[in-house]
């Protein structure tokens, strides 16, 4: 039986054909995952480098420099707590939303977990302070297990002295996220007021927040 034989033109045209199509496939490929990238750009845009280091916030009044007003309010212990039984060390007041926003009390809970952090800042106290009955601020400190200062400014006199309820999503009636360093003599050190517009940001990891410290704080 004779053998089929093919010419070399025929093969060298087979051989132009299937590269031929190896350079569409691979462009349509390229295309294809060009397009997927993308799209993965529009919907997970990255961040830019102040939304991921949450450096943006602002600073109200009383600010730097100034006298820290005293306040007298409930503790969760039962007990009143007034700024002036800190005095003489370097107290970090944390003014948050309380009740309902769950990345506060995340907040809180951080901060606990780094008492090293807090030292070498020199940062001696921290006292958190929200509105909200009393009794259920200590019902949620209980629950998620946390044992700092907890104060409750119920009707937020002393938060709208300090206009810690100027900056954040619920307008002025509840406060926003903001960290007040009180010098030990009663001086404002540094303040940060992160939960305004536009990010209105109810947490900011502890390592962030000192750097923002560190960065903006006048002794």
């Amino acid at each position: 039986m004779g053998s089929t034989k093919i010419s070399t033109s025929q093969a060298k045209g087979t051989s132009r054909r299937s590269g031929l199509w190896f350079v569409v496939a691979a462009g349509v490929i390229a295309a294809v995952v060009g397009l997927f990238l993308i799209y993965q750009g529009s919907v997970n845009p990255k961040p830019t480098n102040a939304e991921a280091t949450s450096t943006v916030y602002d600073v109200g009044s009383p600010g730097i420099g100034e006298a820290a007003p005293d306040f007298a309010l409930p503790a969760t212990e039962g007990n009143t707590v007034n700024l002036s039984d800190y005095s003489g060390e370097s107290t970090l007041l944390y003014f948050h939303e309380g009740l309902g926003c769950q990345p506060c009390w995340d907040q809180i809970r951080d901060l606990e977990m780094a008492p090293a952090i807090l030292q070498k800042a020199g940062i001696d106290s921290l006292v958190t302070i929200t509105s909200g009955p009393v009794d259920l601020i200590a019902q949620k400190m209980a629950d998620d297990g946390l044992g700092s200062v907890a104060l409750a400014d119920t009707d937020l006199d002393v938060s709208r002295g300090y206009e810690a309820n100027k900056y954040g999503m619920m307008g002025d009636s509840r406060n926003g996220h903001t960290f007040i360093l009180v010098g030990p003599d009663g001086t404002i050190q540094w303040r940060a007021d992160y939960g305004g517009a536009p990010n209105y940001t109810m947490y900011v990891p502890v390592q962030q927040l000192m750097k923002d410290l560190e960065a903006g704080r006048v002794s």
